[in-house]
């Protein structure tokens, strides 16, 4: 009984060998693509981002919704946070908890993409070192019998597929946790920047409304002073 179960534990470990090897070249190709995804990312998204913070906030200082929507437009934000800005620029006779809700749900959006994006790299730095240990714990049983017998060619087959296993299973790893890194870094910063931008709208909407409310009083005040 005994030696049955270790022979059908051994089938189990041996066939997962295959698959084990095909899951890592698929990390690999994958971890081959962040990396091209990531270089893209850089060029385009990163080194257009030139967007000063608080001197933005200056320049909206003041502003009517039109002229916020200008200055938005013109600034270095991200094409997606323009988006964003706009769309609550747009909502300007909303009611004030109404319009703190959509910026709110529009921040909540932004963080969802960039989860997605990094959640692809975080699990590719869990697990595939998991599959390169097992792709260097499952030849080195037939290995250490090769060992015994004698057979150097099977035993040196089983440790190169061992080691090969291993160093790409620590590649894959080890290049998705650095762009998880790295990505995680920016994304931080574009989410802080675009709440506070979406703080100065809704400060700005309340003074607009304020002068709107206040401009109308003095009009009703002169008609009614002429009657």
């Amino acid at each position: 009984m005994s030696e049955a179960v270790k022979d059908v534990l051994r089938i189990v470990a041996s066939s997962l060998q295959v698959p084990t090897i095909v899951i890592l070249l698929l990390l690999i190709l994958a971890t081959v693509i962040l990396i091209g995804a990531f270089a893209a990312e850089f060029l385009t998204e990163r080194r257009a981002l030139k967007t000063d913070i608080p001197k933005l906030i200056d320049e909206m200082q003041g502003k009517s919704s039109a002229q916020l929507e200008k200055v938005i437009a013109e600034s270095g934000l991200l094409k997606r946070q323009k988006a964003a800005c706009e769309k609550l620029i747009q909502r300007i006779k909303y009611p004030d908890n109404t319009r703190e809700a959509l910026a709110r749900q529009l921040i909540a959006d932004e963080e969802t993409r960039y989860l997605k994006k990094t959640k692809v790299t975080d699990i590719i730095a869990r697990v595939a070192p998991m599959f390169g240990l097992m792709g260097t714990l499952i030849p080195l049983g037939p290995g250490l019998i090769a060992l015994a017998q004698g057979d150097t060619k099977t035993l040196s087959d089983s440790l190169l597929i061992a080691f090969d296993t291993t160093v790409a299973g620590l590649i894959s790893a080890a290049v998705a946790y650095v762009i998880s890194g790295i990505r995680k870094g920016w994304y931080e910063k574009y989410m802080t920047g675009l709440e506070t931008v979406m703080e100065t709208i809704l400060e700005e909407q309340v003074r607009i409304r304020a002068r709107a409310f206040a401009a109308l009083q003095s009009q009703e005040e002169k008609e009614g002073a002429i009657q």
